[in-house]
């Protein structure tokens, strides 16, 4: 409970009033946050003072004004931009990962890169072939964002400033589908590294000394790349109809051959195409071509088909894994 100041009674002071769409655009603001707080090598001055009287009227007096020079504080965050681990296939180069680099301590500084691409707990190791600085526009283009080369081009920070950073990696040919493989960005301030609290004198912004922060001056977070490969397998049967009813492969006898192929895995194969020899001592039996039970023509035309007199062509394009492609057609035993 409020009390009255002895002697008067207790005064209320008027509060004006806000308006509900003042008080919405006081909200409505926007929040300027720092990575850090105040900006290193800014001076923070302070000076007391003292009120008296000695009898002849009030006097103030002042103290001597103390300087503090505000020490850079020492931090890097390194995040993965890619929301998912990036698709490759076997033997691919030039495969793309994307990091941001912040610098989420309060001075100007700047940070070398690295990439780790043994760090386990994955089924193979990429093989990290270049590192590209970002020309600003989010997109990687060899043509305009700069080839990192460690020591002559590090990138130099300014608090809360980011950068994007590209890295290129080549597949191994060895690799099959599901396998995943890892790549670590790391970002180290060129300062210095250490545990939290750790001190550089004189070696801040500003000229104050540098404090290494809580990311101890290294950051460096993981991005991955997931196989997805297809693999083909090829069955052919054959059934033989004879001219008594029966099936002995006797002269006269028709064979119907079909040839089955599987397309296996995660990803896909392009140019898949069938060709197959039509066996010595039979003939081929015109317009019996078919795929996916749907017939062909013999000539080389629109359709995926062809007879050229000693053997069938189907071509299939691109399959993608989990789909069959059927294809048949009939001899006669000479």
């Amino acid at each position: 409970m409020m009390k009255a100041p002895v002697g008067g009674a207790l005064h209320r002071h008027r509060i004006p009033a806000i308006s509900t769409l003042a008080l919405a655009a006081m909200l409505a603001l926007p929040m300027q946050a720092q990575a850090a707080g105040t900006r290193a090598g800014s001076i923070i001055s302070n000076t007391a003072s003292a009120s008296f009287d000695t009898g002849g009227g009030a006097q103030t007096v002042d103290s001597n004004t103390v300087d503090l020079r505000v020490d850079e504080l020492i931090d890097v965050v390194v995040d993965s931009s890619d929301p998912a681990d990036v698709p490759t296939t076997p033997g691919a180069t030039n495969q793309l990962l994307t990091f941001s680099v912040t610098n989420s301590g309060n001075g100007e500084e700047g940070f070398t890169l690295s990439a780790i691409a043994n760090g386990g707990g994955d089924d193979y190791d990429p093989t990290v072939t270049q590192i590209y600085i970002d020309n600003g526009d989010g997109v990687f283009d060899a043509g305009t964002d700069t080839l990192y080369t460690p020591g002559a081009n590090d990138p130099v920070l300014d608090p809360d400033e980011s950068v994007t950073v590209f890295v290129l990696s080549t597949t191994p040919g060895s690799v099959v589908d599901g396998n995943r493989g890892t790549v670590s960005l790391v970002a180290t301030s060129k300062t210095g590294t250490g545990a939290p609290g750790t001190s550089f004198a004189g070696q801040g912004e500003g000229g104050g000394d540098a404090v290494i922060g809580s990311t101890g001056g290294d950051g460096q977070d993981m991005g991955a790349y997931i196989v997805s490969a297809a693999t083909v397998s090829l069955v052919k049967s054959a059934v033989v109809a004879d001219p008594f009813g029966g099936s002995e492969p006797v002269p006269g006898a028709t064979i119907t051959y079909t040839i089955v192929a599987t397309v296996a895995g995660s990803g896909s194969v392009s140019g898949l195409a069938i060709t197959d020899n039509i066996p010595a001592d039979t003939s081929y039996v015109a317009g019996s071509l078919t795929l996916g039970g749907s017939g062909l023509t013999d000539a080389a035309d629109g359709d995926a088909g062809d007879y050229n007199g000693t053997r069938i062509n189907v071509t299939l394009g691109t399959v993608a894994g989990g789909q069959t492609r059927t294809v048949t057609f009939r001899t006669t035993i000479d």
